[in-house]
């Protein structure tokens, strides 16, 4: 086991840290926490590079939090976090799928898109997401993470806006190439920072909530089509328009960010200044603290060593290559079942209603029931598998129809495993240095996932694409398998780790998680 990292500085003179007597196990113990008198300008302090640690001193010498000090906190905190997380993801989704509608209505044929162009212009968004998220993860942590998610979402919103000065395809693979470098700070940043503001029981409701932005999107992006689809005449041809709504607003949102998301709780300025603290508080009970201004790099290598690392990040690659044909196909796929343009609007739109409605359960089943993550993601898988399998097997008739299109809605369940997937990132990965390596990890993973399903869907096999329905079977049992392997290594570690230092002390888990322990270097987490 590693050394413990040097405090910065030193909390107050009657406040002391000291290893346990075994001091290679890494276990720290604080002595008289409960009695030290820790001054209000201590919150104010530079804390170094470990962000909250300041505030969390001085939480613990004002005693434990009542139950309604954390009910109030968390109320204001869902209040005037949760819209914001679920505005900009839903943004960011409608924007990244926007082609799809363009393509419904003419924008393929006006850039003279052929063959598998349009599958390339989905795909390269990919590209410029996997090269640009680490550094954006890198960036909320260093600098204030409100001002860089703004900064991000105006210039994505200003990419958007840019979509219909394009003449051609190479002008869509150049602005679609942008648009993934800028919208790739805001799924792994919103997961990321979701661990900083909620405890552990609490992360697994509040994800999927915000992350139900997915299914709320593609049934806005629905109507929204719908709705064109039955507009007049208008001198603005129709696929332009979806780009003209959808970049105004998001360059709107992204000034709203830069102005209004706090960087953390220790920072917010619509929670009271004498709750900050415990707000800290309640997030380092889950032990895994939560960021640091600095990069550990011995943190990071300890990330790609971790088992965890690869089981998560090869669920991501399996469950993203049929993420990248429903996001990229679903218009196409269910028109070809033998729909009208409108029709198979509010036939995608019923799909997207199962999404948001399986994402809300498995997140309350999550949070009233303990362990119960794992076996959420897995229900999910299989009816995935399930969906998959009636979309490949099932002939290709008019008989079967209705079949065909339940199978194509099951597969929107999917957003269960990848939400819970990265719930496991912000609750069980201590140090942001080792998060921030492991959600890099699985975002390249769910970023060459998204560049490979749109490839598989032949434009000489429309309407039934039939490669695609067999590949993105194919992801998700690759997909439940290495969930069930992580549900096997995590409780295996619970039990070794149980036998060789015995139960866990919640406050020592806390105390180590705030000041930069990874998972495995803080012996009293589970």
């Amino acid at each position: 086991m590693s050394s413990l990292p040097t405090l910065e500085r030193q909390v107050t003179d009657s406040s002391e840290w000291t290893t346990d007597t075994d001091a290679e196990k890494g276990a720290v113990k604080h002595i008289d926490h409960a009695a030290v008198n820790v001054p209000q300008a201590i919150a104010e302090e530079d804390e170094g590079p470990n962000v909250g640690l300041a505030a969390y001193e001085q939480s613990k010498a004002l005693g434990e939090i009542t139950p309604e000090q954390n009910k109030r906190i968390r109320m204001r905190i869902d209040l005037f976090l949760l819209p914001l997380f679920l505005i900009t993801q839903t943004l960011q989704y409608l924007d990244k799928t926007a082609l799809n509608y363009a393509k419904v209505f003419g924008m393929e044929k006006a850039m003279g898109m052929h063959g598998n162009q349009y599958s390339l212009g989905a795909a390269i968004f990919y590209i410029g997401y996997m090269v640009a998220q680490p550094g954006w993860q890198y960036a909320l942590g260093r600098l204030h993470a409100g001002k860089v998610l703004g900064v991000s979402a105006f210039v994505w919103g200003l990419t958007v806006l840019v979509m219909v000065w394009s003449k051609n395809f190479t002008h869509v693979m150049v602005t679609r190439f942008f648009l993934g470098v800028f919208e790739a700070a805001v799924t792994p940043g919103l997961s990321l920072m979701t661990g900083w503001w909620y405890k552990r029981d609490e992360i697994p409701l509040r994800q999927t909530i915000w992350y139900s932005a997915v299914g709320w999107g593609g049934m806005i992006g629905s109507l929204m089509a719908a709705g064109i689809s039955k507009m007049d005449d208008h001198p603005t041809p129709r696929w332009k328009l979806i780009f003209y709504i959808l970049g105004a607003v998001t360059m709107a949102l992204g000034i709203c960010l830069y102005f209004f998301l706090a960087d953390g709780p220790s920072t917010a300025k619509w929670i009271k200044k004498e709750d900050r603290p415990a707000a800290v508080n309640r997030v380092a009970q889950s032990g895994v603290g939560l960021k640091t201004t600095n990069f550990n790099w011995t943190h990071g290598f300890q990330a790609l060593k971790d088992p965890k690392t690869w089981f998560l990040s090869l669920a991501m690659f399996g469950s993203s290559v049929p993420n990248g044909v429903l996001t990229n196909f679903s218009g196409t796929i269910i028109k070809g079942l033998g729909y009208s343009t409108f029709n198979a609007a509010l036939l995608d739109c019923a799909g997207r209603s199962l999404q948001v409605i399986s994402l809300l359960i498995a997140g309350l089943v999550a949070t009233r029931w303990a362990n119960t993550r794992l076996l959420m993601m897995t229900v999910g898988n299989l009816i995935c598998v399930l969906g998959t399998a009636m979309m490949s097997f099932l002939p290709f008739t008019t008989k079967y129809t209705w079949a065909r299109l339940i199978g194509f809605w099951l597969v929107n369940t999917q957003s269960i495993g990848f939400t819970i997937g990265l719930v496991m990132v912000s609750s069980n990965i201590g140090a942001y240095s080792k998060r921030v390596v492991t959600s890099s990890c699985i975002f390249v993973a769910y970023c060459v996932g998204n560049i490979v399903g749109p490839l598989t869907a032949l434009e000489s096999e429309a309407p039934r694409y039939q490669t695609a329905a067999y590949s993105m079977m194919a992801g998700y049992i690759l997909k439940t398998i290495c969930h069930g392997l992580l549900w096997v290594y995590m409780w295996r570690d619970n039990k070794s780790r149980d036998k060789k230092y015995g139960p866990a002390d919640p406050v020592l888990a806390a105390d180590n998680g705030m000041k930069g322990m990874t998972e495995n270097e803080n012996i009293h987490f589970r």
